[in-house]
């Protein structure tokens, strides 16, 4: 089990957003991973089973997903920065999306 997962809702929609490509990258700009969000808006495995602590970073490519339920965003793309500091903790990232703004947190 990937020891990251993250989930994106699109907030104007009221609904899972299904094929938002994300793509993950270690602090120096390395690929790790890649997938797009599934019907639900879930991407359940991303990356390795074990992330070594250190800085990551999860980009969205929301402009494809934007384009797919016909709507113009003004963000092309989100990219969250995060740090590992627990080797055996899970880490959860979720977006909350609109064409005109977004959040995250760290989920469970």
């Amino acid at each position: 089990m990937s020891q990251l997962t993250t989930h994106v809702l699109d907030a104007s929609l009221g609904r899972p957003a299904s094929g938002v490509p994300v793509v993950l990258y270690t602090g120096s700009g390395e690929v790790l991973a890649g997938a797009a969000t599934n019907a639900d808006g879930r991407v359940p495995e991303l990356g390795p089973d074990q992330l070594a602590p250190g800085e990551y970073r999860l980009v969205f490519d929301t402009s494809a997903y934007f384009a797919s339920v016909g709507q113009t965003g003004f963000y092309p793309r989100v990219t969250i920065d995060f740090e590992v500091t627990e080797a055996e903790a899970h880490y959860h990232v979720p977006l909350l999306l609109s064409p005109f703004a977004y959040s995250t947190y760290r989920g469970s």
